[in-house]
């Protein structure tokens, strides 16, 4: 029975567009959610002061462009910052491993307490 259940949980198919599987982009997914629950609720609302089918139709479907691409590049901007410090701690973990217990080391530690 479990077995059945991790065999059906492995052959999960995902969504590929230009060659890219969209499950492991990062922010892709809370963007497009955000930009469609913004999108909904834009258009509603305006129906709802409004009347207009065609007015709220289009300010949903703005809603929804602006909310993707703004959530989107805020949340990719951040991604990428904290990704960077993570490359810089990880290399900077491998340079105090590689140094340790060398002279340079020394001189490191000596320089990083005057500072």
């Amino acid at each position: 029975m479990a077995d059945d259940e991790d065999s059906s949980y492995s052959d999960h198919k995902s969504l590929v567009i230009f060659g890219r599987d969209i499950s492991q982009i990062p922010c892709f997914r809370s963007s497009f959610l955000y930009g469609i629950s913004g999108g909904i609720a834009g258009g509603f609302a305006t129906f709802l002061f409004t009347s207009r089918t065609r007015l709220s139709s289009h300010v949903g479907m703005a809603t929804f462009c602006f909310t993707t691409l703004a959530y989107w590049t805020q949340c990719r901007y951040n991604w990428s910052k904290t990704n960077f410090e993570y490359k810089q701690l990880k290399r900077g973990m491998q340079e105090h491993a590689m140094y340790e217990g060398t002279d340079l080391a020394a001189e490191i530690e000596k320089q990083a307490k005057d500072v």
